[in-house]
């Protein structure tokens, strides 16, 4: 049965790296979460698990954010197994191989943006209609994950990624003025480069190690570093933040 003393989270892509450090800080925090993954079926039940364990809840629900059908049975499902959503992390992401824009496909540039953009704009509107005092909410937070990414542009590399995360800074900006009346905040962290699985995705594996030296920190950073942010931003403590954008990423 849904809780009712507890504040409700969903965090897209929240069963690897960045997410699962945003989701394991929630917990703690007293927050049910409703674990969201694409293929990762094994460490989102783990994660679930490991939450139980510890006296918490949380459900994990398989769903492809690019997807709407997918996104509003996952809605349904967080409505009736958790309650009426409280806080939204739009997460979910994905990198490519490195390629300059003129060995882009026309499928991996829809896969970029179906993604990381219009995901995460289908979440935030299955979570608006939800929270927003006007359609009867009681207010919520958002908390987009954009990019360093976003201003460097990363030539040569992954400019489709980067201009997604470009798309999200821009989203965050008017959507937090659209909603500043309605009980909602909208912000975003920023990631430099972090020490997950994401760099091997994108067919550098080494990037992490490689990268120290460029950073003015002199290390990488962890995600349990960004879901610090993340999780700040939520809470009360930023009460009169929204429309701003974090950078974690040591000074890159």
């Amino acid at each position: 049965m849904p809780s009712s003393n507890k504040p409700v989270l969903l965090v897209t892509g929240g069963a690897r790296g960045i997410g699962a450090a945003i989701v394991r800080l929630a917990a703690k925090e007293g927050y049910s979460i409703a674990v969201n993954y694409q293929h990762a079926t094994h460490e989102a039940d783990a994660l679930v698990k490991s939450i139980k364990d510890l006296g918490g809840n949380a459900v994990s629900i398989q769903a492809d954010v690019s997807q709407e059908r997918d996104v509003l049975r996952m809605f349904e499902v967080i409505d009736q197994h958790l309650g009426v959503l409280t806080a939204l992390v739009n997460n979910a992401g994905i990198v490519d191989q490195k390629a300059r824009v003129s060995e882009m496909s026309f499928e991996r540039l829809q896969k970029m943006f179906g993604t990381n953009v219009i995901g995460s704009f289908m979440c935030s509107r299955q979570a608006i209609l939800r929270m927003s005092t006007k359609f009867g909410g009681r207010g919520g937070g958002i908390v987009n994950l954009s990019s360093i990414a976003s201003r460097i542009g990363s030539p040569g590399q992954y400019v489709d990624y980067a201009a997604s995360k470009a798309a999200i800074d821009t989203f965050t900006i008017g959507l937090a003025k659209e909603l500043a009346s309605e009980g909602i905040r909208v912000n975003a962290v920023a990631p430099g480069i972090i020490d997950t699985d994401i760099h091997a995705s994108g067919g550098e594996p080494d990037r992490v190690r490689q990268s120290a030296g460029m950073i003015p920190l002199g290390r990488v950073g962890t995600a349990e570093e960004v879901a610090n942010a993340v999780l700040w931003l939520l809470s009360d403590k930023a009460s009169y933040v929204t429309g701003a954008c974090i950078d974690v990423g040591g000074g890159r």
